[in-house]
């Protein structure tokens, strides 16, 4: 039995606090409830419930009471009384138990019951939940971060790696198994070694605040594997721990995030403020909606009982509402400061930025953010769209923002499958989006380049099927994206066939020395580095299982792949002038005569203008100059780059003053290990190279001056294609018609304007 001593307690702090007199004290606002229970649960047994305190004080909508006899680890909820009023938007229920949104733990996993669920409009359902819900859990916030302190690592020198807490560890061979899939195996030492090999930065997490698994999802047998339905945005996801004692999981959080930092890893939450796991009215009640549903929700304005639904979840969060705003930030600034997190990934942002219904770029959470002493100095990422009218926003963040930068997404990926009048649009992602990004003042680093996501199809699966196949999720194959932009080369999925396997390997190698060599921050999904294939799902939200989990048993093909992908790693790194953040002028350097940046076709010639619209798949050349790195920077070396996504092979003279330069090669996608890795040769100016269907050759400068260097070749003349060989032959035949989706007609502008 408690041996309870209630006192008044305070309002000033939401949540739990443990007070210098031992006491307990709890704090829940409701502006709308009448009443509100405090309700204490047995820790052996949380279905239990011991102990009932009504609050018995309130200020300014925040109900109180502070306890002795209890500490940390006592399980709790509230139930809070007030109106049933469904058409008002008031979903009073004192049967049904209630999360704190405050809590720093919850015992967890928090899953769909029917007992959560409202049912109707028409009655008050009666159903106790208390036995079902998941339990709020007091926590000793103490911990020994032992000096640690946030990398702040630039954006320049960043470079971001998505993952899953459990996927990521989960089948690694080389952890001990009782580590697999949590937060003390993504700090071991196997994981982070991986990590640095690379050459990672930052690891961008996929959502670690406590979340509840759908209910038509318990009822097949899955799970919210993916955790984009947040009931709780002070605790860290509880199945993610690797102790079973009830708040555990913020310590191992903290030991995750010190022993990264340790590595000079930062730490990113993907971050769900627009929606909760509550989804629609008649979806389960278990935080917000039964604690003030107007003060948490977007309600219809003719229609309070129904939710205004940016995101296609069921809901979208009241982030104007003062109450709300607040919270969102109280959230943002503890895993700052007591967690020490380095930043965040807003999931669908623009609904955060919704005010009152349209995207707001000087709203009152864009605003909070910008001149918040904590927040505005981590890294804040937003996914520009969401699911409402307008929800289309790449580039509208305003200045401290980057963005997840759909449009380099799509433009690379047109390009590499072989889609015409791509190249205009291709250069503009190329050299930073400048279109996008420099009208509100802000730079290349803003853009951060991804080519794939968890939200999609592997790199590998991007080559190897033309369609979803999304049966596993038990959807019939009609949740997901149809619109991928992808190309199986030839057959759908798995094949022996070696000039397909061939060509899809030299795809990937493209795609991320495309993305190594743009201006903007690389952005890598967990195992692409690898060769990870989901077989074709391209939406595994629900699999918990070996199609989510990295494979880490690696064939000689995937080794060769990942260390093909940390040479490009070290070669962007080694390059500061792919990292700069200005834009390129095309003009040339201030105090020289050679320009910065200088655009030239196969036959060397300066890109004539009517060419980045040209009806066939793109193939260009880039000179990009050592002279144009950031004050600061070491000079390195001068680059030359060279795409062809045509399906046949293209002849190029190399640009320059014929006596004057040689250029040597470094990387050639078609070679199986991508670099290359004899003694390179020096090649004269104006030499024919042979460059072949769907490749990529990457220069440096070896002989000469920057100003001779980006010289056009003299009286150049159309070079013929080389021909075909067997490999690229079947290709042809099977190439896929080409995209019929129109580019921006101003690009081929944008990759020279000032």
């Amino acid at each position: 039995m408690l041996n309870l001593e209630v006192l008044p307690g305070s309002p000033k702090r939401l949540g739990v606090s443990i007070l210098e007199d031992g006491s307990v004290n709890f704090a829940l606002f409701s502006q709308h409830g009448h009443a509100v229970e405090l309700c204490l649960y047995d820790s052996e047994d949380e279905s239990k419930e011991i102990a009932r305190v009504r609050m018995p004080n309130q200020h300014d909508h925040v109900w109180y009471v502070a306890l002795k006899g209890i500490g940390p680890g006592q399980l709790y909820g509230y139930r809070v009384h007030g109106p049933w009023q469904p058409k008002a938007g008031q979903f009073f229920n004192g049967y049904k138990l209630m999360l704190d949104p405050y809590a720093k733990a919850i015992t967890g996993p928090t899953a769909w019951a029917a007992s959560m669920t409202v049912l109707d409009k028409k009655r008050k359902d009666r159903r106790d939940s208390g036995r079902d819900l998941s339990k709020s859990v007091v926590v000793d916030d103490r911990f020994d971060w032992e000096g640690d302190r946030l990398p702040r690592i630039p954006w320049g020198d960043t470079l971001i790696y998505e993952a899953h807490v459990k996927g990521f560890t989960k089948r690694h061979p080389e952890i001990p198994e009782n580590l697999r899939g949590t937060y003390a195996g993504l700090a071991s030492e196997p994981a982070i070694r991986h990590l640095k090999k690379l050459g990672v930065t930052a690891i961008q997490l996929l959502p670690v605040h406590h979340h509840l698994d759908d209910g038509f999802l318990v009822e097949r047998g899955f799970t919210n594997y993916w955790g984009y339905n947040t009931v709780g945005y002070f605790a860290p996801e509880a199945r993610f721990s690797s102790k079973g004692v009830r708040g555990e999981q913020v310590r191992e959080f903290k030991e995750m995030v010190k022993a990264l930092h340790r590595s000079g890893i930062e730490v990113i939450l993907d971050v769900v403020y627009n929606h909760t796991g509550e989804t629609w009215h008649m979806g389960p009640t278990c935080c917000f909606r039964g604690i003030d549903n107007l003060v948490y929700y977007r309600t219809l304005p003719n229609d309070r009982g129904a939710y205004q639904d940016f995101t296609g979840c069921g809901n979208s969060m009241n982030v104007p509402h003062p109450q709300t705003l607040k919270m969102v930030l109280e959230s943002l600034r503890y895993w700052v400061t007591e967690m020490h997190v380095d930043g965040f990934r807003f999931d669908l942002g623009v609904t955060v930025a919704r005010e009152p219904t349209n995207f707001n770029p000087t709203g009152s959470f864009l605003k909070a953010v910008h001149q918040d002493p904590v927040l505005s100095t981590v890294k804040m990422i937003a996914e520009p769209w969401d699911l409402g009218r307008g929800g289309y926003q790449v580039g509208g963040f305003p200045i401290g923002w980057h963005e997840l930068n759909g449009k380099f997404r799509d433009a690379m990926r047109r390009f590499h499958v072989g889609a015409h009048k791509t190249l205009a649009e291709f250069a503009t992602r190329l050299t930073g989006s400048e279109d996008l990004f420099r009208h509100n003042g802000r730079e290349a680093h803003a853009s951060i380049n991804m080519i794939t996501s968890h939200d999609g199809f592997t790199l590998k699966d991007l080559v190897s099927y033309n369609d979803k196949h999304n049966e596993a999720n038990g959807e019939n194959n009609r949740d997901g994206d149809s619109h991928n932009i992808s190309w199986n080369h030839g057959t759908e999925g798995e094949t022996d066939d070696p000039n397909i396997r061939a060509v899809r390997l030299r795809q990937r190698r493209n795609f991320l020395t495309t993305m190594m060599m743009s201006l903007g921050v690389p952005f890598i999904c967990g195992g692409d580095e690898m060769g990870r294939t989901q077989g074709g799902n391209n939406n595994a939200y629900c699999q918990d299982s070996e199609i989510s989990w990295l494979n880490w048993d690696l064939s000689p093909e995937d080794e060769a792949f990942f260390n093909f992908v940390c040479r490009l790693v070290r070669f962007r790194r080694k390059h500061p002038v792919l990292r700069r953040r200005r834009f390129f002028s095309g003009r040339p350097i201030h105090g020289t005569t050679s320009l910065d940046l200088a655009w030239f076709d196969p036959s060397g010639a300066a890109m004539p203008a009517e060419r980045w619209h040209a009806d066939e798949p793109g193939s260009v050349a880039v000179f990009v100059n050592r002279q144009a790195v950031e004050p600061g920077d070491l000079q390195t070396d001068s680059i030359l780059l060279i795409f062809n996504a045509h399906y046949d092979n293209k002849t190029f003279r190399l640009p320059g003053v014929e006596h004057s330069v040689c250029w040597t090669l470094m990387i050639d996608t078609h070679h199986e290990e991508g670099f290359v890795h004899s003694d390179p040769a020096l090649i004269k100016a104006c030499t024919k190279v042979k460059v072949v269907a769907r490749s990529i050759q990457v220069w440096v400068l070896a002989e000469g001056s920057t100003r001779d260097a980006c010289q056009p070749v003299p009286q150049a003349e159309e070079m013929d294609a080389s021909g075909m060989d067997d490999e690229t032959r079947p290709l042809k035949l099977r190439q896929r018609p080409p995209s019929e989706e129109t580019v921006n007609t101003k690009a081929g502008a944008a990759v020279t304007s000032s």
